[in-house]
């Protein structure tokens, strides 16, 4: 029954997401008056459809996703008719390629809002404090239980959860000596810290203590707006750190995300829809960023349209989108693969 769970969990949450992304585009098309073929919702044969307008609305067989169809969405099959897509003027494409990601964050707020209201905020204790530890990894192979408190590594004093990372990250693979302390007696625990395949640093496979306080409103509203804002200036922040040092960036693929939210699902609904926020502005920002194909590369292209004040020639986006295809598929592949690593599988690839 739990896995039937957390199947549903994950299916419906990653189509919610989808749905509300094309939402976005859809509303935006039909605001700026072009005409829309099919809005639907998931993959696959129609389960239920309706025209109306000459738009048909549809829920498909698969709930992955959804999509947009739009007269003259591509250069194939445009005509030059004024309600088609790539009629419209440079800015009117901008808007409706930026309303989809817009749309994620709008939705990604409104799930932060709701669950800090409702059940209050949740924050990583800024204590040494260990929250829980994964079974056969060296924390709990050394007796290592939630709620103890790391005091020192090698003789070094340990306060903060950062000051811990930063002391294991250049341990993988050798012996340390923790001083921890359980309620009234401290004891040493030696254990051999273990390595994060994707990053190569020291892990000893521990999750930091988690607190939660309660909100008003109006704290709700300043923090779930603060919330996707500060999640996307970090994300960004670590990607062009990682790409100026050329260092391997640590990023979850599918099969990771779906292992986590499998993961919120079972730990109940406030994990669940914070953890769908979290993905939605992922999402919303993947499809900002300036890659051919995606929203971000569009907006790029549309951009360049307007300054140069004509259209950009139909071969031109082929192998821009050709290119971004191409990229895509490479960050998917590279992305997969560290969740491999991540989840022990990397024997299969020879490491």
């Amino acid at each position: 029954m739990t896995i039937i769970i957390q199947i549903l969990g994950v299916a419906i949450g990653f189509g919610f997401l989808v749905f509300i992304h094309e939402l976005g585009h859809f509303l935006a098309a039909k605001a700026c008056k072009v005409k829309v073929l099919t809005f639907a919702f998931g993959f696959g044969p129609d389960l239920i459809k309706h025209t109306h307008n000459g738009t048909k609305y549809a829920i498909k067989a698969i709930p992955f996703g959804g999509f947009v169809s739009m007269a003259g969405d591509t250069a194939e099959n445009a005509t030059g008719a004024d309600d088609e897509y790539l009629s419209l003027k440079w800015y009117k494409k901008v808007f409706i390629s930026f309303t989809g990601p817009f749309s994620n964050y709008i939705l990604a707020v409104f799930l932060f809002v709701f669950v800090f209201n409702i059940w209050g905020v949740t924050s990583i204790s800024k204590t040494s404090l260990v929250g829980s530890v994964i079974k056969n990894k060296p924390a709990a192979q050394a007796g290592l239980v939630s709620g103890d408190r790391i005091k020192s590594i090698d003789g070094a004093e340990v306060n903060t959860w950062g000051e811990m990372m930063e002391n294991l990250k250049n341990k993988a693979d050798k012996q340390a000596i923790f001083v921890v302390e359980r309620g009234t007696y401290t004891f040493d625990a030696i254990l051999t810290v273990d390595k994060n395949p994707a990053t190569g640093t020291g892990v000893i496979d521990i999750a930091p203590f988690i607190e939660k306080s309660k909100a008003g409103f109006f704290e709700s509203a300043y923090l779930g707006i603060k919330a996707p804002l500060f999640q996307t200036f970090m994300t960004v922040k670590y990607l062009i750190v990682k790409l100026i040092s050329l260092e391997k960036p640590d990023i979850s693929g599918p099969i990771g995300i779906i292992q986590l939210m499998g993961d919120a699902t079972k730990s109940g609904i406030a994990d669940y829809l914070e953890f769908l926020a979290v993905i939605s502005v992922a999402l919303g920002m993947f499809n900002l960023f300036p890659i051919p194909m995606v929203d971000g590369g569009m907006i790029v292209l549309f951009v360049i349209e307007g300054i140069i004040r004509k259209q950009i020639s139909t071969k031109v986006v082929q192998v821009y989108n050709t290119i971004g295809l191409i990229f895509v598929i490479g960050i998917f592949i590279f992305a997969t693969y560290s969740d491999f690593l991540r989840l022990g599988i990397g024997k299969l690839f020879g490491k």
